[in-house]
């Protein structure tokens, strides 16, 4: 067997043994090897308290089936080294631990004919599971946009948020990565078979969990680091004071990748979390894909224009003209004197300016003097005020 071969079934039974994102395995795993960590468990040998937690599951580990098992249900394991693998991952290596989770893995479980190196500049979009229609509604046209453009979308299948951004980019034919808590082989929810089905034929679904195993909290706060660290950057759309989606944008921060945050209603609970990132500066705010495709893009790309009203003619005016319009009378005509004393400019001056709205079709020389043109004298007036 070879040294890589041997590696690998290592990693394949340490993924059996410990817990999704155990940062005492993950980093163990990368400093002394997956091999020698595996071997010193087997032994019962105690480290940082590892064997005591694994002693339960160290009968059962057979490395060798659980791959050929896998193989047989479509399902394969990726681990450092290899060529699918993303070096973005090695990130967590740096980052802090969250409520005891964190590291890279030492492997992960993919099921879908997509590579998981083609998810390097993947755009994440996650948020509230009781999503509002807002929400759903944005986070669809989000993925749509950004898959359009050519970036992959990930998320983690569950209601609201993620089902909406799963969607949104199969609706431009782009493509999508599910990052599970569970077993690649498990449809979690059960309400969203036919998406996870879809992934799994089409697209890719992602674990570090083993096939088989379900989910629970703890691995729900593993797997969002993944989806943070795979890509380029998240997008939070509707995340409460306490939400999950607010451990993952945590995890985008720590790892170096770009949080953005869609505003909600200020009166909306399901979006206080996401506005408290905003307040805090550790998220860009967004409102479309093209501000997201902008903050992601290379210095100088995407770039977005900056919105503004539409042209009037009063743009072209200089300061002084608009002075003048600003000293012409609503409805009573005025003589030039009587503009120029109000506008508190010289006559000559005012003359050329009032020559210069007329051409404009902003004011009317009628027999008594100057006025606004005709139309609708307030809301002219309140536009060159604009």
């Amino acid at each position: 067997m070879s040294a890589r071969e041997d590696d690998l079934l290592a990693r394949v039974a340490l993924s059996h043994l410990a817990e999704p994102g155990d940062p005492r395995v993950c980093r163990l795993a990368h400093e002394v090897g997956a091999r020698p960590l595996l071997d010193g468990l087997l032994q019962e040998r105690s480290v940082q308290g590892l064997l005591e937690d694994t002693e339960t599951r160290a009968g059962v580990v057979r490395p060798d089936h659980a791959l050929d098992q896998a193989a047989r249900a479509g399902i394969r394991f990726v681990c450092p080294g290899d060529d699918e693998w993303p070096e973005r991952l090695t990130d967590l290596d740096r980052a802090p631990s969250v409520q005891d989770r964190g590291g890279v893995p030492v492997g992960l479980w993919l099921r879908g004919p997509a590579r998981l190196d083609e998810f390097t500049e993947a755009v994440a979009v996650v948020g509230a599971r009781s999503a509002t229609t807002y929400g759903t509604d944005t986070a669809g046209a989000l993925a749509d946009g950004v898959a359009a453009a050519g970036r992959p979308v990930v998320s983690g299948a569950a209601f609201g948020i993620d089902q909406a951004a799963h969607r949104g980019a199969l609706a431009a034919g782009g493509r999508t990565a599910a990052v599970l808590a569970c077993g690649v082989d498990r449809i979690y929810p059960k309400a969203h078979q036919v998406l996870l089905e879809h992934l799994a034929a089409e697209h890719l679904v992602v674990s570090e969990s083993p096939p088989g195993w379900s989910p629970t909290r703890i691995r729900f706060l593993s797997r969002n680091r993944l989806i943070a660290a795979l890509g380029g950057g998240t997008v939070v759309v509707e995340a409460a004071a306490r939400s999950g989606a607010l451990n993952t944008a945590n995890w985008t921060s720590r790892v170096g990748r770009h949080l953005m945050v869609v505003p909600g209603p200020v009166t909306s609970a399901l979006s206080v979390g996401a506005h408290q990132l905003v307040r805090d500066s550790a998220a860009v705010l967004v409102t479309c894909a093209e501000d997201v495709l902008e903050v992601l893009a290379p210095a100088g790309e995407h770039l977005t224009t900056r919105p503004r009203g539409q042209d009037r003619p009063a743009d072209r005016l200089t300061p002084r003209q608009r002075q003048v319009l600003d000293a012409v009378p609503v409805a009573r005509a005025a003589d030039v004197f009587s503009v120029a004393r109000t506008a508190g400019l010289g006559l000559r001056e005012v003359r050329g300016a009032l020559e210069r709205l007329l051409e404009e079709g902003l004011v009317r020389n009628v027999r008594e003097g100057w006025r606004l043109a005709a139309g609708d004298p307030v809301r002219q007036a309140e536009t060159f005020l604009d």
